[in-house]
């Protein structure tokens, strides 16, 4: 299992980085995203602090980490700008907090966020059959949540998904440690919100693709 969306005490989290690593491994995850929730007022102290840990600890914890960031109700017109200034700083993945039905979310956030081509946009609600297909060209995955509340539409985000070619991606959201689901029950929301067992093993799939575009750039970057 891999998750691509969790958060700590540098924004909204219960644990510490160290500690969401070892909970994480414990849970049975081969690899792990620190995203915290960023606007441009934390935006470099959260990576410089998370990236600490992401950066040091992977070898001694057995788990492989990875340092991002959620962008959370920045204003649609800055996404873009937001996004390329996290990536300035160490994200190594970009996550865009979307228009969940649970939260008041900026309407527009989707679109930006999938014009700007961040890596996961999380919880997209009720996104619309254009976004969907957007996300398709540009490569942005969509999130199936097992998250209470993000998860509510979960099956819309799915059935468009699969109308439109889009990529799948399967994360926690989590903020404490009892948000980090098993493999059982990460299988059973997934199925839960529609997909058939291929399209679920293609998400789980599509997580370790995200992880190696970012190898991937990692290396241009050091040539």
């Amino acid at each position: 299992m891999i998750d691509l969306h969790t958060h700590t005490v540098f924004s909204d989290g219960e644990l510490i980085p160290a500690e969401l690593a070892r909970r994480a491994k414990v849970a049975g995850y081969r690899a792990l995203a620190m995203t915290d929730h960023v606007d441009d007022s934390n935006v470099e102290t959260v990576l410089a602090a998370v990236r600490q840990v992401t950066e040091l600890y992977s070898p001694y914890m057995e788990i492989d980490l990875f340092c991002g960031v959620e962008l959370t109700h920045v204003p649609p017109a800055l996404i873009s700008r937001v996004a390329d200034r996290a990536r300035e700083h160490g994200a190594q993945i970009v996550v865009v907090h979307g228009e969940t039905i649970a939260e008041p979310v900026a309407r527009g956030t989707n679109l930006a966020a999938l014009e700007a081509g961040v890596d996961i946009l999380a919880h997209p609600g009720l996104i619309t059959h254009e976004e969907v297909q957007l996300a398709a060209e540009k490569g942005v995955a969509l999130e199936i949540s097992t998250r209470k509340g993000h998860s509510l539409t979960n099956g819309h985000v799915a059935a468009l998904a699969r109308r439109y070619g889009a990529k799948l991606v399967i994360n926690n959201d989590a903020h404490a440690p009892s948000d980090l689901v098993g493999e059982d029950m990460r299988k059973a929301v997934a199925l839960g919100a529609g997909l058939s067992l291929d399209e679920y093993r293609a998400a789980e799939e599509n997580a370790r693709g995200i992880l190696q575009k970012v190898l991937n750039r990692e290396r241009a970057r050091r040539q």
